[in-house]
């Protein structure tokens, strides 16, 4: 794919979608972290209505931490792997408080040896809510780049890699939340809505599956 069609790309996603955010609910970058902890093979809806239980009651390292592991398990047992996920989220707020002074770190090496922490979770933390120019790379930004022809590779890292360079940089900073939308709504995984999309001209897969 050329540099000009990716432009175009983006600029419509721009267009239909001036201010995309994410569909986590939270209001500071602890509350976006624990979300996203807690969003690993769970859907957003549902990570928003275990929190939206949670955070009135404890929405700070030390609130969290004081209910313990089974009392935040309590709150987030309707999510899957929620006893695993309960003993990370303790323990990234002990790390935070004894480490960090309660604050979410800047860095993706702090970010990262946090427990429950990985590269993916790093990178939407620093882009949402420091707005870095990163780019998180989950499984429907990793299909809509290869389908798509926008950033074709073998796996998450290399999509990552080429995404922050063919990205035009103007886009880039919420060109992640652009990808996800797209992949969540529009390019879905066993049937791509292509009738209803907007770069459907643009789109190698469109291309291929025509030529076929």
């Amino acid at each position: 794919m050329n540099a000009a069609k990716r432009l175009e790309i983006f600029r419509r996603l721009h267009e239909d979608n001036p201010e995309p955010k994410t569909e986590l609910a939270y209001s500071t970058p602890f509350e976006l972290l624990i979300a996203v902890i807690l969003s690993a093979q769970a859907t957003d809806v549902g990570v928003n209505k275990a929190t939206a239980k949670l955070y009135p009651v404890a929405n700070t390292p030390e609130a969290i931490l004081a209910l313990g592991v089974d009392g935040l398990s309590e709150y987030i047992k309707t999510i899957g792997l929620y006893n695993s996920k309960a003993k990370n989220v303790i323990e990234t707020c002990r790390i935070l408080v004894e480490q960090h002074g309660s604050q979410v770190p800047e860095t993706r090496e702090a970010l990262e040896a946090l427990p429950g922490v990985g590269r993916k979770t790093a990178n939407v933390v620093l882009n949402t809510a420091f707005r870095q120019l990163t780019m998180a790379v989950d499984t429907h930004i990793f299909r809509v780049s290869n389908r798509t022809g926008i950033a074709p590779g073998k796996n998450v890292v290399e999509v990552e890699k080429k995404l922050l360079k063919f990205v035009p940089r103007d886009f880039l900073l919420d060109a992640h939340h652009w990808l996800i939308l797209h992949g969540r709504y529009v390019c879905q995984a066993r049937k791509p809505r292509c009738g209803s999309c907007r770069i459907e001209d643009l789109c190698e897969y469109k291309q291929k599956t025509s030529d076929d």
